[in-house]
């Protein structure tokens, strides 16, 4: 007895109508087969499994989104995919998303508001049922393509104010503030603020730092280093050495974030540098490996997996048609104190 071979459209894909033919039912039977399988009795859904699998059959799901208005896909558009802060964030988003059978559409924007504009108008074209988007500085395009589409969106890391969507996050200012007044605080009085990459969210803790220095009639811009080259531990390990050649009285850097400052601590080892007696060192989110630094960083931790989780949740109330009371959730951060300072 000879198989029939699959017909295939003109672009090669197998079709459901194929898997049903082979499978002896309907179309519509593969269908609740493939999308709710606990509605189908296991024999038939196996065998359905069976057939899609011998022909190397794909469901197609831009078709069954127009069928449904449900995609199950969410577009989920960060800046950095090495940068743990944001893993951080995707692992919560993701923790929650998959258990209720939703799909990631993961995109990396290399922290360019044009190239986040571009994937936007990319991957809306696969019709997702929401958007978690990093931040809230976008281009005007973007604004303008979230009114009009009208989808459930979620910003993270940052909260908005207003009717712009939802969003979920801390306050990047009040954080930095928070840092620079420990340092106050505790008694320095010569503190620098370094900050690289330069992003939005950045720039908004260093400012904060800065406020704090001011409030305490201790700012001196000449103790600022602002670079746009990405973060990192040898970095900050460059970056401690020129500020501490250029300025041998300081006593206390705020770095704008951890791994800077991991990297400072190192430098200082090699150079004989005591910390915290002759400097002192906060870094910024409390990733891993600022607890075992010798000595132990100082820091301000943040709710980065919290973040995505609570994310994510609130695009499902709002996707399951819930009433949210309180689109824009202030999640907090903590300032740690350990040993650097």
């Amino acid at each position: 007895m000879s198989i029939r071979k699959p017909r295939s459209t003109r672009a090669g894909r197998v079709t459901m109508q194929e898997v049903a033919d082979r499978a002896g039912v309907s179309a519509i039977t593969v269908s609740r087969a493939l999308r709710t399988p606990d509605k189908v009795a296991e024999g038939l859904r196996l065998r359905i499994a069976q057939v899609c699998q011998e022909l190397g059959y794909v469901p197609n799901h831009a078709a069954s989104a127009l069928a449904s208005s449900r995609s199950q896909t969410i577009v989920v558009l960060i800046p950095s995919l090495s940068n743990a802060v944001f893993i951080d964030i995707i692992t919560g988003i993701k923790d929650v998303l998959d258990a209720q059978g939703y799909h990631l559409l993961i995109g990396v924007t290399g922290y360019s508001p044009d190239a986040e504009e571009a994937l936007l108008r990319k991957y809306l074209q696969h019709l997702p049922d929401g958007l978690i988007l990093t931040g809230i500085d976008h281009n005007p395009g973007v604004w303008d393509l979230l009114r009009a589409q009208g989808m459930p969106t979620v910003h993270t890391i940052e909260t908005l104010a207003g009717d712009d969507g939802m969003s979920v996050g801390f306050s990047q200012a009040d954080s930095g503030y928070a840092a620079c007044r420990h340092l106050v605080d505790r008694g320095y009085r010569r503190i620098a603020i370094v900050g690289a990459q330069l992003d939005p969210r950045s720039l908004r803790r260093c400012e904060g730092g800065r406020q704090a220095l001011r409030d305490a009639g201790l700012y001196d811009p000449s103790l600022e280093i602002m670079t746009p080259e990405k973060s990192s531990i040898g970095l900050g390990a460059t970056l401690l050495q020129t500020l501490l050649a250029t300025h041998p009285d300081c006593d206390a850097v705020f770095f704008c974030n951890d791994d800077l400052a991991q990297g400072a601590v190192f430098q200082c080892g090699r150079l004989g540098v005591s910390v915290p007696a002759q400097v002192a060192i906060v870094g910024f989110h409390d990733l891993a490996g600022t607890a075992w630094t010798t000595p132990p960083l100082s820091t301000v931790a943040t709710p980065r997996y919290e973040i995505g989780r609570e994310a994510a949740q609130l695009l499902l109330r709002q996707l399951a048609g819930q009433g949210i009371e309180q689109p824009h959730v202030d999640l907090g951060f903590t300032l740690v104190q350990r040993e650097t300072t």
